[in-house]
């Protein structure tokens, strides 16, 4: 739409400028010498011509003037992203120095830890096998108090028996 304006626009302009320069008439002294109905037109064409020529240029200077608005906030937003983007540098290194800290000490752990757990498995089956040979002697314990009472039992019975039959001689002696 603007390109068939300025188009057009310069082909009147070329008009204008051929029919002044076609216009005038030449004398016998070799100047040219201009009617007043063409002296009216090639004001005009020249009044129209800066009309345009300064339509062009106020135009020139908004376009310019909205790249410049346009360029100074794209400053402000590179300044801002710029602003940004150091904050988020700023808050990420202490933040992956401390988590390389952390993990640091975590692989410190767990070679400590490594050795410990082979040590408790080690323990808990040492355990297990003391467990074992506790409650097995403990069984056995318990089989040899169960024969110490089947025997100190029998061991009454047969003296109690035998004290009866003592004590029945003795009394058949009287």
């Amino acid at each position: 739409m603007m390109q068939a304006q300025k188009q057009q626009t310069v082909e009147q302009q070329h008009a204008l400028v051929s029919g002044v320069q076609n216009s005038g008439s030449l004398s016998f002294n070799g100047s040219v010498t201009m009617s007043s109905g063409e002296e009216e037109m090639s004001k005009s064409a020249l009044s129209t011509f800066r009309a345009k020529e300064e339509e062009i240029e106020r135009k020139k200077m908004e376009v310019r003037e909205r790249v410049q608005a346009q360029l100074g906030r794209v400053e402000e937003e590179s300044k801002r992203l710029a602003m940004i983007r150091e904050e988020l540098e700023a808050l990420s290194d202490p933040m992956r120095k401390e988590v390389a800290h952390v993990r640091k000490k975590i692989d410190t752990v767990n070679k400590e830890l490594k050795p410990l757990g082979v040590t408790v498995q080690k323990k808990e089956r040492e355990y297990k096998d003391a467990l074992d040979a506790f409650n097995d002697k403990n069984k056995e314990k318990v089989q040899l108090i169960n024969k110490l009472v089947e025997l100190v039992s029998e061991s009454e019975r047969l003296r109690m028996k035998k004290l009866e039959e003592l004590s029945q001689s003795v009394e058949s002696l009287n």
